[in-house]
Parts: structure tokens; C-alpha cells; sequence
């Protein structure tokens, strides 16, 4: 078992198709998972938790609006937002989770405020929001979520659905961030935060702050942040369904991660993919559609970004 640190981290599994991917903005992507990368890796390099680290990680990839969560997050139909998030301790088992907010800059940060000054795990709007105040954290009006991109995004995707020719473009589709990490205590973690679908109804929930859907962690087995079709991987409870693969089957990570998202989730029309860390600080990194945004980093072993 590796005595030192492994961290993870996506950007969403909805990648523009390589058509559409420019030089600079191909550049500009990279740099920021390199960046957000080393947010983590800092805090594990001086003996931080995996749970301080994925929380760090993915409030850098909120605050990023190249990513579908908190500052980059997508519009719904009617051209809000509505943000999901997830936290999970794999040594307590303690997790938080919120659905359908806006206003905290961090959703994540909210997220573990309910895991840590409530006795609930999921809370929903105003109640997740009085959490947030009470937490004293940082808020924001809908001007600072807003991006034009994303935006265009909206109107492009209700223009094709009038006229008949949406099509099945994953990078509307899919859209959510992530961190997973093992810490030198041999701790997991794990945390997911979204802006959800484009052009989603109002009050749409996906996986991402679903327990064993789309966010996991266990210091029995390992960590998982999931991304793609939240209808799917609900179905399927994916980051679940890994997790009782290496308890119950003996199966090692990579095995039990790319079983389920290679096969499951592909035998059910679902795309997306996800990044997981064992206990061991074993890495995988499965998906089943063009690209997934995402970074890797074992201590002393590896470390990169990649999206195709």
C-alpha cells in the first residue's frame, strides 16, 4: 500500500467535441486543471486530510467559469441557476449534500456545512441556504454566475429543441466537477458540484449530490466523483456499485471502475465518466464518451491533465 498522496480531479466528461476544441482554448483548459491540481497537492503535500483537499479543489473548479459548477454553471430552461454538491469523509463515512441553490459562491463549502453543523445529509434550497448563512459564507447575486457562453448555450439548445434538431451533444449534456484524493493517513475523500444539464427543468436533481450515485468515499474501499447522464448513474448508483465490487468481489479499482462505466453504463445508453482513489492509492480514471477534463497526481509517482 503507498504510504504518500494520490489526488484527482475532472472537470465534467462533456468535453466540446475535438472539431470544436481551438489551440487556445485547449491551452487555457489544461492550465486551469494544472492549476487546480496543485490547490490539492498543496494541502496534501504539507500531511493535509483528503477532505480539506477535495474541498479546496473543487471550490477552485467552481470558481473557474470554464467548468459547469458555481461561476461556470449552466442555466436552467427558464434561465436561472440551480447548483448541486456533494462531500464525503471516507474515515467517518460523514457526508453533506445540497440541491438546487444559488447564491453561495462555493456550493461545495455548503455542502459541508450540512455534514458539519447539521444533523442531516441532503438539504435543498432556502433550508440549504440558511445553512450557508448561518455558516457565514460568502454569497453572490445571479450577476457573478452569469457567462456568456453559457448563456449562448441556453438559447442554441431552446432554438434546436423548437425547431426538431437538438442534438447529442455531450458538452450540454454533461457538465459537473469533481476531486477525489487519499491523504498520507491513508484517508479518502470525496466531493462533486454541478450546475446540472442545460436547458434542465426546475427542480432537476441529478447524481452529483446523490450518496453512492454520484459522490462516495470509503476508507475501506475508495473514493468517487462521478460525471455524465445523472439519470443514468442515479440508475445505476455508480460510485455504490464500485465500492460493493471491491468489498464484496475482491475486484481492484480499475477492474470495478471501468466495469461499470465501460459496460453498465454504456449496456444502458449512459455516457459520462469518473475519477476514482483506492485506499491503496491506486487511480482510475474511466469514461465512455469523447473526453472527460481531468487531472491526476501520485505522490513521488505521477502527475498530469488531460481531456481527450
Amino acid at each position: 500500500m503507498s504510504t504518500g498522496f494520490s489526488l484527482a480531479i475532472h472537470g465534467g466528461a462533456g468535453v466540446l467535441p475535438t472539431a470544436d476544441m481551438t489551440e487556445e482554448r485547449a491551452a487555457r483548459t489544461h492550465a486551469a486543471l494544472d492549476r487546480i491540481l496543485a490547490v490539492g497537492e498543496a494541502i496534501l503535500s504539507r500531511g493535509g486530510s483528503a477532505l480539506d483537499a477535495v474541498d479546496a479543489a473543487v471550490c477552485a473548479l467552481e470558481d473557474e467559469p470554464l467548468f459547469n459548477a458555481g461561476r461556470g454553471a449552466v442555466f436552467t430552461r427558464a434561465g436561472t441557476h440551480e447548483m448541486d454538491a456533494c462531500i464525503m469523509d471516507g474515515r467517518t463515512r460523514a457526508a453533506g449534500a445540497v440541491a438546487g441553490i444559488m447564491g453561495p459562491r462555493n456550493p461545495v463549502r455548503t455542502a459541508r456545512a450540512v455534514m458539519e453543523t447539521t444533523p442531516h445529509v441532503l438539504m435543498i434550497g432556502d433550508g440549504a441556504l440558511e445553512v450557508a448563512r448561518a455558516a457565514d459564507l460568502p454569497f453572490e447575486d445571479a450577476d457573478y454566475f452569469f457567462t456568456q457562453e453559457r448563456r449562448d448555450a441556453l438559447d442554441s439548445t431552446l432554438a434546436m429543441e423548437a425547431a426538431g434538431t437538438l442534438d447529442d451533444d455531450p458538452s450540454r449534456r454533461h457538465g459537473t466537477v469533481g476531486a477525489v484524493a487519499r491523504d498520507r493517513d491513508g484517508n479518502v475523500a470525496a466531493a462533486t458540484s454541478t450546475g446540472g444539464m442545460t436547458a434542465k427543468r426546475a427542480g432537476r436533481v441529478g447524481d452529483s449530490p446523490v450518496i453512492g450515485a454520484g459522490t462516495f468515499a470509503s476508507n475501506a474501499t475508495c473514493a468517487v466523483s462521478a460525471t455524465g447522464d445523472g439519470e443514468a448513474f442515479l440508475r445505476l448508483s455508480v460510485a455504490h456499485e464500485i465500492d460493493a465490487r471491491m468489498r464484496l468481489a475482491g475486484a481492484d479499482l480499475d477492474t470495478a471502475a471501468r466495469g461499470v462505466v465501460i459496460d453498465d453504463l454504456t449496456a444502458i445508453g449512459g455516457s459520462g465518466g469518473l475519477i476514482a482513489v483506492g485506499a491503496d492509492g491506486a487511480i482510475s480514471l474511466p469514461f465512455n464518451c469523447e473526453g472527460m477534463y481531468r487531472g491526476w497526481s501520485r505522490e513521488g509517482d505521477d502527475r498530469g491533465t488531460a481531456i481527450y
